[in-house]
Formats: structure tokens, sequence, C-alpha cells
């Protein structure tokens, strides 16, 4: 059940008192709600239930176990009779339930000044620079991304896998940081939450854009659908109420992606939003000039509206260039934040956990753990370990199962396109066969004349594929294991695995180098040689 509000309790009646869609029956009791449950077993004394329709399981086949658990009332798109709490149908019950838990919680967004994020590669890391940018400004803000909640000192886990936390979760995190004093927020907003409506009532301030590429088209259908399911945060912009603190409505597009002409179209058609485009081209209302690279990280000068902003950071790559520039687009441009403090807090964000972490033990070459799970962020992560070595640039990854299937052909392509080594292995296979989809992965990487033990290798077991990596590893090379990043859990079949690149890699190392470390985490695969 979602925390229970520290505000007077809710009622059914109020909880609808600004639905802003048709529900029936228009007339509601005003019977006290305690909490919100989306999962029978989690419904408790006093709550509502939300009845959702998921992919496998309809919600609407456990009312009687939440009512027997303690529901007092049951919201649902179904028609239904004769139960024995009160029943409120909508239209969409996964649309509605970001509306009711607002509403429970009092609204907490509107009291908030509230930026999201959203894109396919780099938002994990906008958010935190953006965060870092607020803080050196002196605000009071929080941060909710798909790795965790930071509301002041305190740091909730938001999930194994990586999406958007529930419609409920978002506004119980909203209303702890208005309790808690907070001014501003951070928000990560991935395809699924926007296709689920779990970030509707979140009335934002400031949307950014990072990218839009390939990814998720299995829950999409097309590239257009996730692109459109992106740009609702551009929609959402014109529906945000005045707030007494201000309300910019302003939407930072990234001039360099292929996505710039269709989101600039989307603003345009929105009342009272405007638009910042940042990035390379000359044409972006915030550039960067005079790039340079290096192993320590990326220093470039970021000009336009009026600013002249010198930027360093220990982040790598020309991607986190993109990155900078959209963080100090919306802080500085966005929020009127002093440029001084905005480049502090750029300089002050190390590194994101997974991201580029490099892991040391002290081998003669780099060893990088990074969540690079589609094609561009391979492309991106490849390109900046290139920048990094004049050495070899060895790659480890796997597709997912029951995802895109497309886009495992891609990656492999890719890599070994750009990769001098690539390692294909296990990475969430799910209840599909894991050699079903490293034999397609092998196929693209042969599409680009990949030879198999030559220049790509097929291990099963993921740890062995590290292994692998570092056996084939000479001085000044970038091993890489990408697609996890920080993720705590692999699945197979239907069962989650703990599972840490990270901790897997130092156990490899520490093999290699002979030195103290970790024990490999075990996978299923072991089991079944590699």
């Amino acid at each position: 059940m979602s925390g229970e509000s520290s505000l007077l309790p809710a009622t059914l009646r109020s909880l609808f008192s600004e639905f802003p869609y048709p529900f029936f029956p228009s007339e509601l009791p005003d019977l006290p709600i305690r909490g919100i449950a989306i999962d029978s077993r989690r419904a408790g004394p006093g709550c509502l239930f939300v009845a959702r329709r998921g992919g496998s399981v309809d919600g609407h086949d456990f009312i009687s176990q939440a009512v027997e658990r303690g529901a007092v009332a049951v919201v649902g798109d179904r028609e239904l009779d004769s139960l024995p709490v009160p029943y409120v149908q909508v239209d969409d019950a996964c649309r509605s339930l970001t509306y009711i838990a607002a509403a429970f919680h009092d609204w907490p967004a509107r009291k908030l000044t509230v930026v999201g994020v959203t894109g396919t590669d780099g938002k994990t890391t906008t958010c935190n620079l953006l965060y870092q940018v607020l803080l050196a400004a002196g605000l009071r803000a929080g941060l909710i991304s798909t790795v965790n909640a930071v509301i002041g000192d305190e740091v909730l886990d938001t999930g194994f896998h990586v999406t958007t936390p529930d419609a409920h979760d978002v506004q119980h995190y909203l209303a702890k940081m208005v309790d808690a004093g907070l001014t501003h927020v951070v928000l990560e907003t991935t395809s699924h939450g926007w296709s689920q409506h779990r970030v509707d009532a979140c009335e934002f301030d400031i949307g950014v854009v990072t990218n839009i590429t390939h990814e998720h088209l299995n829950e999409h259908g097309s590239y257009e659908n996730y692109r459109a399911a992106k740009a609702r945060l551009f929609a959402l912009l014109a529906r945000t109420l005045p707030k007494p603190q201000g309300n910019p409505r302003l939407a930072v597009l990234n001039r360099d992606d292929a996505s710039y002409a269709y989101l600039q179209v989307v603003v345009d058609h929105q009342p009272g939003v405007v638009s910042l485009a940042y990035g390379l081209d000359p044409s972006a209302g915030l550039r960067a000039a005079d790039i340079h690279y290096s192993p320590a990280g990326i220093r470039f000068t970021a000009t336009g509206q009026g600013l002249r902003i010198e930027v360093r950071s220990p982040l790598v790559g020309a991607f986190n260039v993109s990155n900078c520039l959209a963080a100090l687009a919306a802080g500085v441009c966005g929020l009127g934040l002093d440029p001084a403090a905005a480049a502090r807090g750029v300089a002050a964000l190390t590194g994101i956990p997974g991201r580029m972490e490099r892991i040391d033990l002290g081998q003669e070459f780099t060893a990088i753990v990074d969540f690079a799970h589609t094609p561009n962020a391979l492309r991106v992560a490849i390109s900046a370990a290139r920048q990094m070595t004049a050495g070899r640039v060895i790659t480890i990854f796997g597709s997912a199962g029951l995802r895109d299937r497309a886009k495992r052909r891609m990656m492999a392509e890719t890599s070994v396109e750009l990769a001098d080594i690539s390692i294909l292995t296990a990475e969430d296979p799910r209840t599909e066969s894991l050699d079903g989809i490293l034999s397609e992965m092998a196929d693209g990487a042969r599409a680009r004349g990949g030879v198999e033990e030559q220049s790509f290798w097929r291990v099963r077991d993921r740890g062995a594929a590290i292994r692998l990596g570092i056996r084939l590893a000479r001085p000044g090379d970038v091993i890489m294991a990408c697609g996890k990043g920080h993720e705590q859990s692999m699945c197979f079949e239907t069962t989650e695995y703990p599972w840490d690149d990270r901790t897997a890699m130092r156990a490899a190392l520490a093999e290699a180098c002979g030195v103290e470390g970790p024990e490999m985490p075990f996978l299923p695969t072991q089991e079944q040689g590699e």
C-alpha cells in the first residue's frame, strides 16, 4: 500500500473532486481512504484498491482478495456490480491512478518546481547533473530517477530494473519532498512511464529531452509511437496550473538529435510553452564551443542566450557534453540560476553508478561498466572509449529477452563496426532462449564482417564473458561491460538472480591480478557451461 498521507485523511469523494475524466457514479461517499494499493497482496485496512489491466494480469480478478485484506473501495474500468464496497468505474484505471494518487497527497507537484527529463539515453546523467546544479545554486532540491529517489539526506531505491516508479509511488515521493521543505525536484521519465500515464499529474514546469533513438519498439510498435510517448512531456507543460513560485513552461530540446524537428512542432502547438534548443549545431540557442576531451573528463565553453559559461566535468565522452548543456539550459536559462553556480554544480558530479564507471584493481588496462543498452548508447560509449586510449576497445554485452528484437542485430552490428573485440553474452533472457538471442546477435555481427572467435565471441555465462574480455585485454586497452550498469539483478525464466556487473568485473579482475576481491555472482548459466 502506498505510504499513508500525513495530511488530513482523504475521502473517496475528495479523490475525485478534481478528476479530469468521466467516472461513475458521479456522487461518491465521504468514505475515509488511508492509502492506495495496486497489488491486492499489499492492500490494507482502509485502502482504495485500483484494479489495472496489465499485459498478463488483470487487477479486476483480484478485487475480492483486496477487499478481504481491508480495501474499503475499488476503482476499475470494467463494468462490475454486487461488490461489497463502493466501486468507481473509470475509462482507464491505469491513466486514472496518477490523478487519484496526486489528490490523495493533496497535489504535491503544485507546491514544487518540477523539471522533467526524458529521452532514450542520458536521462539519469542529465537528471543528476541538473540536481547538482540546483544544489550548487542553494536550492532545496530532490531527485526521482530510475536509480533512486533523493529526499534531503534520505536515499530510496526505486527498483531492480529501470523505469519510472508507479504513479502512486511518484506522488508519495513528491509529498515527502513537500513535507521535507524542498522547493524543486528533477524527475526522470521513461517511455513506459509516459505510455502508462505514471507522471501525468506531475505539473511539469520545464521539460528536457536528451535524444530519441531506437528502443522499446516491442511496447510502442514503432519509432513514431515511441517518439510520441516521449513528446507527451511537452504537451503536459501547457496543462500545468499557474504556481505561486512561477511556471516557466520551457521545453529544452536537443538540436543535434533527429527528434528535434518533430518535437519543435509539438511545442509550437502548446499554448504558453516556449522552447530552447541546445547542442553543437550553430543554430542552437545554447551551444558548446572549444571542446576538449581527455581520460580525466571534458571541458568546453557554453555560449548563447547572452551567456558564456566555462564548463569542466570529470565525466567523459561527447555525449556528456550534450548532457551538461541540457542541464545548463534548464537551470540557467529556464530557472534563471547563476551561471557560475551552475558550472560548479556540473563539476561536482564525479560520476553516476554504472555509467562509464571505472573499476581499478591495479590492472594495466582500463575496465569500465556502463549502462549502454541501445545501439546509440553503445555507439557513443565506444566512441568515448576511443577518446580514452590508443589501444583496443573490447565490449561485453547482450540483448534482453521479451524486448525489442530488432536491436539485437543492431547492437552486434554497432559493436563489430566500432570496437576491436565484441563478446556477446546473456542480458536478462527471461523466458526466451538465450542461445536463440545470441544467434540473432551473431548474425548481425557476421553481417558487418565479424569473424567468430577472431573479432567476436559468444559466451553464454556473463561472468565467463567478463573473464574472457580480461584475458584478451592488453596493456592500454579499454574493456567495457555494457547493458546492466547499476542494475542489481538478471532475469532467467521468471527468476531474478542477484547480479551486479561492477561486482562481477571486480571479481574477474581480482582473479586475473591475484589480489583480494569479491566472489563472482552466481547465474544459472554457470551450471550449463559457458
